[in-house]
């Protein structure tokens, strides 16, 4: 059956015999759960997680690269606007989901959109952390902003993967239903 989908059976609807006091009082806080504002099982979750961390080591890639003495300024004005878009747009799919925005626009393909996000944004983000990593001539604070910079690639290469993986996954049983 699906999962969201939950029947409630009233006496005035269906003609038949009304539902037992405690089935319809957990039906109605089942209801209640779904209409909340926010998700806050995204929060634990493994994908929620992984969005944290990204944001947080682009942040902290984005700082150490803002506070350091630049030799080069194309190169680390590159990487700073690749490292706050990209973590701009994980913060948008962030609200997304703990708001349960895709539910409401459903006009938009979220999965696909989010996937397309990872996969350009992780290439962005692997060239400019390579350029950063290549002129940071040993200065503590580029190397340090490089290295969160490539820290995030391979959290956006895990996203990338595990959303390859759900979409593949959900396909694949929905093709066989």
């Amino acid at each position: 059956m699906s999962h969201g989908a939950r029947v409630i059976r009233t006496g005035v609807s269906s003609g038949g015999p009304a539902a037992p006091p405690a089935a319809a009082s957990s039906a109605s806080s089942s209801a209640g759960s779904d209409a909340e504002l926010m998700d806050g099982a995204y929060f634990r979750s493994c994908a929620g997680m992984l969005k944290v961390a990204q944001m947080i080591s682009l942040l902290i890639g984005f700082i150490s690269v803002n506070n350091s003495p630049w030799t080069d300024y194309s190169a680390y004005s590159y990487f700073q606007i690749v490292t706050m878009c990209d973590l701009v747009m994980i913060l948008f799919f962030y609200i997304i989901h703990i708001f349960r925005i895709y539910r409401k626009l459903t006009c938009v393909s979220w999965p696909l959109a989010e996937f397309l996000h990872y996969l350009i944004g992780t290439i962005l983000l692997l060239i400019a952390s390579i350029v950063a990593a290549s002129k940071s001539y040993n200065l503590s604070g580029l190397v340090a902003g490089a290295t969160f910079g490539f820290l995030a690639t391979i959290l956006c290469v895990l996203s990338i993967w595990s959303s390859y993986k759900v979409s593949c996954i959900t396909q694949s049983t929905n093709a066989s239903v």
